[in-house]
């Protein structure tokens, strides 16, 4: 980790700060630029993130290449019976499938629908997360405690098991759950709604798992 110079010394912290840094650009920066409206017709925060936006593509990218990744660790891991190898082929396999959900399984590509899925989700897409129930009731809560387990207990419990993040990655997912957590709170109650923002959260966790699967392969690629 690089030392931060600061007027009363260096500072080494044991964690990644880009997810201070990109929260702080993104709302102490682009959420105020003027004169987006004037070249896309929108502002540039809502263009980063709407649907089919810069962010949820990056997304994609960020999912599909870790997927592709984890496979790779997978066959190079000599001891494909032990739990660490499980770890890399099962996250590995849901990366690949959160990949296909986060475009639709192609559908704005190839025009191809599922109507029997679109017909019940909610935002009229051929996806499974979008389903009523699981999007009402599962999705939030789910997320919050993936991102709880690989931001904090899972190097805490398991330090030995590297397809697990560790603690360097941290804040890339308890940012996340902790936005989560505060935006069904305030959804759920009479106060104030906050406004939906989970694309730029959503970011910073596919950001966290791409950065964890890219250290390894740079590991594994040499052995």
């Amino acid at each position: 980790m690089k030392e931060i110079k600061t007027p009363w010394g260096l500072l080494s912290p044991e964690v990644e700060l880009f997810p201070i840094y990109y929260l702080i650009f993104i709302y102490g920066f682009v959420y105020i630029l003027p004169f987006g409206e004037y070249f896309v017709g929108s502002t540039w925060f809502n263009l980063l993130k709407k649907e089919d936006g810069p962010l949820e593509w990056l997304q994609f990218f960020q999912y599909l290449t870790s997927a592709f990744i984890g496979f790779f660790i997978f066959t190079k891991n000599k001891k494909k019976n032990s739990i660490n190898s499980f770890i890399w082929l099962l996250l590995s396999t849901l990366f690949l499938f959160i990949a296909a959900e986060e475009i639709s399984w192609g559908e704005r590509i190839t025009g191809f629908t599922f109507n029997a899925l679109t017909n019940l989700s909610i935002q009229g897409e051929t996806n499974l997360h979008n389903l009523p129930f699981f999007h009402n009731y599962l999705l939030d809560p789910l997320l919050q405690i993936i991102c709880i387990f690989m931001g904090w207990i899972g190097w805490r419990k398991w330090p030995h098991l590297n397809s697990l993040p560790s603690k360097k990655y941290s804040l890339f997912f308890l940012f996340v759950a902790l936005f989560f957590a505060y935006y069904d709170i305030s959804w759920a109650s009479t106060i104030e709604h906050i406004r939906n923002d989970q694309e730029i959260f959503e970011f910073l966790l596919s950001s966290g798992i791409f950065l964890h699967f890219w250290d390894n392969f740079k590991k594994y690629r040499v052995t």
